[in-house]
């Protein structure tokens, strides 16, 4: 028989869907995998209901429908303060999974570097290999999660062809300050990089942190290619839903990457969707409030069990710190925590370019009740789980 590709030698199955399957196993609270147990805004699922008997059922545009592009358009001036193209700026995608990869599959050739900072989602490390391109890690240093200037600088010094840069951040809930976002423009423009944003958690910050669009810093538009969806700011993560915001040039190639990768995003939930893209800062402020509401009961909780964690500044995630346990396995420890504690989570390895092995992450995007039941098994977390000397 020949040879399987080479490219794809490293990698393992996602460890965050494993840990759904093994959440699912031992009927765990699964905390593990980002997605609500709470239903999305009733007004995107009453017209949902209606375009199932509307014509919406074929191919749409390639690169969107033009009603949803439009809508996409108008949000992004209202939050960013920026007017965009819908027809020359906009590509949408199955998701921002495939908006990264189209994203990095258009900016990169064979032997580019890209930079990432880690920790960092999953994927960002598996998309740079997947397009021929190598990885240079920077860390974000704990417990703020800040990254060291000279550090990135040294990174910049190699010339990689972009950077990818997650903000709010997965894992770790960091959200970039200004000066820091304004340290990475100048180093993308003094070294000619393009960076590539993941932006998905835009819209779940909390006081008193704010997103700043890196595009609209000066100079940052020619080379920032942001890409985002709809899944987390309208709990709608199995409609796959994202896009691609780039100048022009950049754009006119992700739709050629786009339309080989998947032909073109889901008709239906487009048309359902441009509901939610239409609603006005009520809904924002209101989501803004309600995952403040999860996040301060969840870290309260952990507080009272004597849990030590971070405080996320954005997107819904914390990181638990499990040293005192000295298992040389996180995913070990997550598994026995499925099976004996009921709470799924992620072993934070599986994050971090560095050997780092005492986070586990859990996330909060559920209903009071769910968070409720999570905390009071995690309640027994030190009678169940064995301390294992290093």
């Amino acid at each position: 028989m020949p040879t399987l590709s080479s490219r794809t030698a490293g990698f393992t199955d996602s460890v965050i869907r494993r840990m759904t399957r093994i959440s699912n196993q031992f009927g765990a609270v699964n905390l593990s995998q980002g997605f609500p147990d709470f239903d999305p805004p009733k007004a995107i699922l009453d017209r949902l209901a209606e375009v199932t008997h509307e014509d919406f059922h074929q191919y749409s545009i390639t690169w969107g429908a033009q009603n949803f592009r439009e809508a996409l358009a108008a949000k992004y001036e209202h939050f960013a303060g920026r007017a965009i193209d819908p027809n020359g700026e906009i590509v949408v995608t199955c998701g921002s999974t495939e908006a990264m990869m189209a994203a990095m599959m258009s900016v990169t050739n064979p032997g580019d570097k890209v930079i990432v900072f880690s920790p960092f989602y999953e994927n960002y490390g598996a998309d740079t290999i997947l397009s021929g391109a190598e990885p240079i890690y920077v860390p974000l240093i704990p417990p703020a999660f800040t990254f060291d200037a000279d550090v990135l600088e040294a990174a910049f010094r190699q010339h990689p062809k972009a950077l990818i840069l997650c903000n709010p951040s997965n894992p770790c809930g960091k959200v970039f300050t200004r000066p820091e976002l304004e340290i990475i423009a100048e180093l993308a423009k003094k070294y000619d990089t393009f960076v590539i944003t993941d932006e998905v958690y835009e819209h779940i910050l909390y006081q008193p942190h704010r997103h700043t669009y890196l595009a609209t810093l000066p100079g940052m538009w020619e080379r920032t290619i942001q890409c985002s969806s709809l899944s987390k700011t309208y709990s709608i993560t199995g409609w796959r839903l994202g896009y691609v915001i780039a100048a022009p040039e950049i754009i006119e190639t992700v739709k050629k990457v786009h339309d080989f990768l998947t032909v073109g995003a889901a008709a239906p939930l487009q048309e359902a969707a441009v509901t939610g893209l239409r609603f006005g800062d009520d809904y924002y402020t209101d989501l803004q409030r309600e995952y403040t509401e999860k996040r301060d009961l969840f870290l309260r909780g952990l507080d009272a069990i004597g849990i030590p964690h971070t405080v996320p500044e954005g997107a819904y995630y914390i990181l638990l710190d499990i040293s005192e346990y000295g298992f040389a396995s996180d995913l070990e420890f997550c598994e026995l925590l499925a099976e004996k504690v009921g709470v799924g989570a992620v072993p934070g390895s599986s994050f971090f370019k560095e050997p780092e092995n005492r986070y586990i992450r859990l996330h909060f995007a559920k209903k009071q009740k769910t968070l409720e039941d999570a905390l009071s098994r995690l309640a027994g977390i030190r009678t169940e789980m064995p301390v294992r000397q290093r």
